[in-house]
């Protein structure tokens, strides 16, 4: 089966971008994904294409028109969910991403302007998501980054399995430090244990370093670990 990813924008030149290079992009040529980037504007229907209009009750800015937006949705293959890629959205998380990749792919909306008529939202159910507490110009760079954590679980990409299994997030803990040759480089040594060939002891300190960098940095992360863990 492979993941098929529809994106609904004004900007569809956007796309690939980053996903047509390194991993994303070998996937994409080699089938074991696919995308399909929509412009909105093929669904307008007067001689300019409009596709937004003043908000309703007033205020700044333009709003995507429902009528356009749905006919666009309306068009495009209908695999998986509907996502709309919002500020107010869910947050992403890793799981969510691991529920989208063993699926049969999604349809990403990316707004522009002040937002879409909300009638959309109810009426296609599209879900919101959003990547954090702050706000960008239109929804392409957030579902470029939602796509790219997506296609590298799908089963083929990545070079090892387990490239995934020990990453931050996927057993509520954040990745435990890397490092690599020269053992010393700027005065700064590989931990020892990293390189005395017990693996048992190194699992021991991978595991000691994730809880202790959580507890430090993620404490809303580590309280939520702290019930499993016991």
């Amino acid at each position: 089966m492979t993941f098929t990813a529809t994106i609904l924008t004004l900007f569809p030149e956007m796309f690939p971008g980053s996903l047509g290079i390194s991993l994303a992009g070998k996937a994409l040529n080699d089938g074991l994904w696919s995308l399909d980037a929509r412009d909105i504007r093929a669904s307008a229907t007067d001689k300019h294409r409009t596709v937004d209009d003043h908000p309703a009750g007033g205020g700044a800015g333009m709003v995507l028109k429902p009528d356009i937006l749905a006919a666009a949705i309306d068009a495009a293959p209908h695999v998986g969910p509907r996502l709309l890629m919002s500020p107010r959205g869910i947050p992403l998380t890793q799981a969510f991403v691991r529920e989208l990749a063993a699926g049969p792919g999604c349809l990403i909306v990316c707004g522009r302007f002040e937002g879409i008529d909300e009638r959309v939202i109810e009426n296609r159910k599209l879900i919101e998501v959003s990547l954090g507490d702050f706000v960008l110009s239109g929804g392409e760079p957030a579902a470029l980054a939602l796509l790219d954590a997506v296609v590298r679980l799908l089963p083929g990409v990545m070079g090892k399995a387990e490239s995934g299994v020990e990453e931050s997030f996927e057993d509520g803990l954040l990745e435990h430090p890397h490092y690599t040759k020269p053992r010393i480089w700027e005065g700064l040594e590989i931990p020892q244990i990293l390189l005395s060939g017990d693996h048992k002891a190194i699992a021991k300190w991978k595991h000691e370093q994730r809880e202790a960098l959580t507890k430090q940095r993620r404490p809303d992360l580590w309280r939520k670990y702290l019930p499993d863990k016991n």
